[in-house]
């Protein structure tokens, strides 16, 4: 049975703690924010705390319910969700859709940077609300972003571990806070049974008007981060499976509403409090707990806030694998921790996180600080996804009505939500768009320079050059370079091959060869599956080779390749090759050469001076990426480099030069 279908108890745990970490610690801060945004616990009354409980309850309801679990995990591409593998199903219907693409993915991105830093830093805030720990806190920030600093570090040092390893472990912490979170708000709900009024959705919209609602619609800049978390939850998908997130979704917000109603009890029984208003940073989710239990509420908090960061983690790996399918992104060096294709790790996206994370940390400060630029990005990345989505179910779904509905009724209501957040621009949301626009240019600066090189990369049909193969293989003239002259060929198809490889036989320094190989790389779905495929062309010398991998493999390209020579020649399809010097005694595998093509743009090309100057952005990207040496396993073979003009330069051109006397 496919991973994704199955339900288990297990399973439940894991999803439990791999998915919900982000939309689970909500409540440490959503009321808190609303209550900051209206002047404190002294300036607010019951109208407008049932107002925004129940602009939270039906936040919620509509984004994170309807839209995300209802209908955008539906758009599953192979089980993985997300915004690119969204757009993967759907790139076909317009060229214009990876704009709202890489745009979503950008911001999504830039939240998984700032979710770590504001939760770990809430978390580790709530010290403060016990007596004897804030005197040794003292009056500054600095021991709080000490812990918070050691905390973020630990967390991206055990990412390698993979995340099923650390869902087993997670689940069950999680699964006690959402208890804690739903046990603690029935207790407080029995001090105040009106605050279930909240549920009317009238509440929500009367709340907006009110003159006791100082902030008007900006209030919905707060109410937002309620939801942060719910794209994390459909990038996620594959890492659980669908069925999983339906089973544990009804427990997870049963449990959040049930501790939004129990702060709103709490605070409309203390409203006016002026003990209260003098509390420095006073969080309602701390507070209304009993002193005794407080120290157990930020202990468990702070290790949520772990599963939080864990869970735009785990989903920035997943937008970035993504990405890179699709070529928005330079390729990466990913892990499988284990026999699961969706649980993966990307130590370079790991370590830029982190870095991110700590400096975010070190530039707020405090939690407050960060939430001003917390929420902006996430509100981007679901206006994006609305867009696809109502693509996605207006052509590959055929459900035309269903589409603009969606359109419609998402999309103003998030636009709502954008235009609510830009109201924190100045005061920290600068930074979201920041680290958004870096993101984004790296994106853009790839998919662009991606299209450049596509357009003048020239290809050419293979069985015209056989017989120049055959005169060059035959040619004693020429000293051999190799027994085995291996290219790594980007081609799937073995009709065509890329004009610079044959260049690079032919016109640069003629390659003698006694078997002239040419390799594409292929990664399957499943773990450990291998297997090739090859064409000869009739030939003994000439092989085009297809190799298929599974995912957990590393490509050992040089270890395979002698495998497939013998292979061969047990086969007669390839003549032995005489190998007589060896530590390892006489051989018929003859010397191995790999040449790898880097496609440079000449100081002479005809590109206009943008387009150059991004292609040269691209090239930078790529060579920080990683070798492509030490990707193909090929870190002790003999590897050739050569630097091939990507695109013509004046030496093309036809024009004669006279001479004179």
């Amino acid at each position: 049975m496919d991973k994704k279908q199955k339900i288990s108890g297990a399973m439940f745990l894991i999803t439990i703690g791999i998915v919900y970490g982000d939309i689970g610690t909500s409540p440490m801060y959503v009321m808190k924010s609303i209550l900051e945004g209206n002047g404190g616990i002294q300036h607010v009354d019951q109208d407008f705390i049932i107002g925004s409980l129940s602009l939270v309850i039906w936040t919620i309801t509509l984004l994170t319910t309807i839209k995300y679990v209802l209908i955008a995990m539906k758009a599953d591409n192979h089980g993985e969700g997300g915004i690119f593998s969204l757009y993967a199903l759907i790139r076909n219907y317009g060229k214009w859709l990876i704009i709202p693409t890489i745009i979503g993915g950008a911001a999504l991105l830039a939240d998984g940077v700032l979710t770590p830093a504001v939760t770990v830093t809430t978390a580790v805030e709530g010290l403060r609300s016990i007596a004897s720990v804030n005197e040794l806190l003292g009056p500054t920030y600095h021991k709080v972003v000490i812990i918070t600093l050691v905390i973020i570090a630990a967390l991206f040092m055990v990412q390698r571990v993979g995340t099923s390893k650390i869902g087993k472990a997670f689940g069950p912490v999680m699964l006690i806070w959402f208890l804690f979170l739903g046990i603690g708000g029935i207790l407080k709900i029995a001090s105040f049974p009106m605050v279930l009024s909240a549920i009317n959705p009238l509440y929500a919209i009367r709340v907006l008007f009110s003159p006791n609602n100082k902030v008007g619609f900006m209030i919905l800049g707060s109410v937002f981060l309620a939801t942060t978390g719910a794209e994390a939850l459909y990038s996620d998908m594959g890492h659980v499976g669908r069925n999983n997130v339906y089973i544990s979704w009804p427990f997870v917000k049963a449990c959040l509403i049930l501790n939004y109603l129990g702060q709103g009890a709490w605070i409309i029984n203390n409203q006016g409090s002026a003990e209260l208003a003098a509390v420095e940073d006073m969080n309602p989710f701390f507070m209304m707990l009993p002193g005794a239990m407080r120290p157990f509420a930020i202990l468990l908090g702070a290790a949520a806030a772990i599963i939080a960061s864990q869970a735009l983690i785990t989903g920035s790996f997943t937008l970035v694998s993504e990405a890179i399918n699709l070529d928005l992104l330079p390729h990466l060096e990913i892990r499988y921790p284990s026999d699961t294709k969706g649980q993966l790790y990307i130590s370079t996206v790991n370590h830029i996180l982190w870095a991110g994370c700590s400096l975010v940390v070190l530039y707020f400060k405090s939690g407050s600080r960060i939430e001003s630029a917390y929420g902006l990005a996430i509100t981007l990345t679901m206006l994006m996804t609305t867009m696809l989505i109502s693509i996605y179910l207006r052509h590959v779904r055929k459900q035309a009505i269903l589409s603009w509905l969606v359109l419609l009724v998402f999309g103003v209501i998030e636009v709502i939500f954008f235009i609510s957040s830009l109201g924190k621009l100045m005061v920290g949301g600068y930074v979201t768009v920041i680290i958004t626009l870096i993101l984004l240019s790296l994106m853009v600066i790839w998919y662009r320079g991606t299209q450049i090189e596509n357009t003048y990369n020239t290809k050419l049909h293979f069985g015209d050059f056989v017989d120049n193969l055959e005169a060059l293989h035959e040619d004693d003239d020429i000293p051999l370079l190799a027994n085995n002259l291996v290219f790594l060929d980007g081609d799937r198809d073995f009709e065509t091959i890329d004009r610079d490889i044959l260049y690079s036989i032919f016109d640069k320094d003629p390659k003698r060869a006694d078997a002239y190989w040419f390799v594409n790389v292929t990664i399957l779905d499943k773990p450990r599956e291998m297997y090739y495929k090859v064409e000869t062309y009739g030939t003994n010398y000439i092989f085009r080779v297809k190799l298929y991998l599974g995912f957990k493999l590393s490509p050992r390209i040089n270890v395979y390749l002698r495998q497939i020579v013998r292979d061969l020649q047990e086969t007669g399809e390839l003549p032995k090759q005489d190998k007589k010097y060896s530590i390892y005694g006489a051989s018929t595998v003859g010397s191995f050469k790999f040449c790898i093509i880097h496609k440079t743009v000449s100081s002479k090309s005809e590109l206009s001076a943008p387009d150059e100057r991004l292609l040269l952005f691209k090239n930078a990207i790529r060579t920080a990426a990683g070798s492509r040496v030490a990707w193909y396993g090929l870190d002790t073979s003999t590897v050739i480099t050569e630097n091939v003009p990507l695109i013509p330069g004046y030496e093309s051109r036809e024009e004669k030069i006279t001479r004179q006397e």
